[in-house]
Parts: structure tokens; sequence; C-alpha cells
């Protein structure tokens, strides 16, 4: 939880962000003292990979960059190498677990070298199903909502997205952003404006009020409707 909270902060100002580098340690000493257990080596993979993406979280205004959108090129490739090597060893022990899944996914994600790659969607949907195989999860299937866009469109993911349990998501800043960019790619302005403005009302941090604001901006005042974001969460999702 401490460091999903860290995670979650992509400008790395509140009151969480020194368990991001506080992690990278204890994640090290854990692989250390138990190199036989893959599902440590797995979060010690997911950390290192989460956080070789920070470098590329904001833009030059402060406002968070949606993972889809972050140039690979500024990503720290010696902690995503890291991460890789750690994985590798947890797949070797062949004792599959949901950590791995997870690490799996930022993995699929760090393959991408430039922004003229495009994402590799249908493996991370694949990666979601299978996710969900090992344990129903409503966060999960939110994420996965947000790759379905990709591969089968906007109207499948709000399908997906209106049969989880709004009452449980409610609180869940991200539901909202993702409803909202899904009412809007589909030109359900009024419903979209909606989800927004309770995405606002949650209090994110700044990098994400910015990149809410622009997006309720760009809804509009231009004719292009706002592309759907990579990933919605921290380290148990990606972003």
């Amino acid at each position: 939880m401490a460091y999903a909270r860290a995670h979650e902060d992509a400008a790395g100002s509140g009151p969480h962000a020194g368990y991001a580098r506080e992690m990278l340690d204890l994640t090290a000493v854990l692989a250390g003292l138990l190199p036989d257990e893959p599902e440590v080596l797995a979060f010690a993979a997911l950390v290192r990979f989460a956080e070789a993406r920070r470098p590329a979280r904001l833009d030059a205004d402060g406002a968070m960059i949606p993972l889809a959108e972050q140039d690979p090129r500024r990503w720290n490739r010696a902690l995503i190498a890291d991460a890789d090597a750690l994985l590798r060893r947890a797949a070797r022990l062949n004792r599959p677990g949901p950590r791995q899944l997870r690490a799996a996914l930022h993995g699929a994600w760090a393959l991408r070298r430039s922004l003229a790659e495009a994402p590799p969607w249908e493996t991370l949907l694949a990666l979601y199903d299978l996710l969900l195989q090992a344990g129903e999860d409503p966060f999960v299937r939110l994420n996965r909502a947000v790759l379905l866009a990709e591969v089968a469109g906007p109207a499948a993911a709000l399908a997906e997205v209106e049969a989880l349990d709004a009452d449980r998501l409610d609180d869940f800043q991200p539901y909202h952003a993702v409803k909202a960019d899904l009412l809007a790619r589909l030109g359900r302005v009024e419903e979209a404006l909606g989800a927004y403005d309770r995405a606002l009302d949650m209090a994110p941090g700044e990098a994400e009020r910015l990149w809410l604001i622009r997006r309720r901006a760009d809804m509009l005042h231009t004719d292009k409707l706002p592309d759907l974001p990579g990933e919605c969460r921290g380290p148990d999702g990606e972003r």
C-alpha cells in the first residue's frame, strides 16, 4: 500500500514519495534473502519496472503523461534490465503466481523503445485475462477495460466498466477518469463531463489534476476526442 501511494503520485511530491526509493532498496534485500521465492522476485521486478518509467511521467507543465503516451527513450533502461533479470529468475522457479503476471504486464510495456512502436495491446489484454483467472478483482477488470478499448473499441470497454460494482469503485478516482474517457470517445459529452468533474472532486495529485483538466478542456474545445490513457493504477496496475 505504501508503494502504491508513492507510485500513484506521478510528480513524486506527496507525503509518500520517499517510499519509492525505499522500496527499491527493500525489495533488493528481500530478493537476496529469499532467492527461491518467485513472488518476492516478481515484486522486486515490478517495483523496478514501475520506477524505470518515472522520468517520463510528467510533461513540461507538470501534468501526468499516461503510460501509452510516455516516451520510452526516457525510461531507465538499467532498472528495466534489473527487473527483467529478476522476472526471468522467478519464471525459472516454475511456480507461477499473480505477482509474476503483474510484473509481466510491466515487462510487456518495457519492450517499447520509442513512441513509434505501438503498445502491445493484445498481449497486455491476454495477460489481464490470465490475471483474472487467478482471482476476480474489480480493479483488474477496470485496467482490462482500458486495454479492451484499444482492441475491441470504447463501446465494448464501457460495457465492461458499467458492469462493475459502482458502489465499490465510487471512491476510486481512476474509475471516474476511465469512464470519462470512454464516454468522451463515444460522443456522450454531458456524461463525460460529469465523470471528469467527479474525478476532479476527489482531490487527485497535482499532476493528475492537471491531466484531467486538460482532457476535459480538450473534449470541449476541439473536434478530436481524447485518446484513452494507457493504464489507470499504481504498481498493481500500471501507469
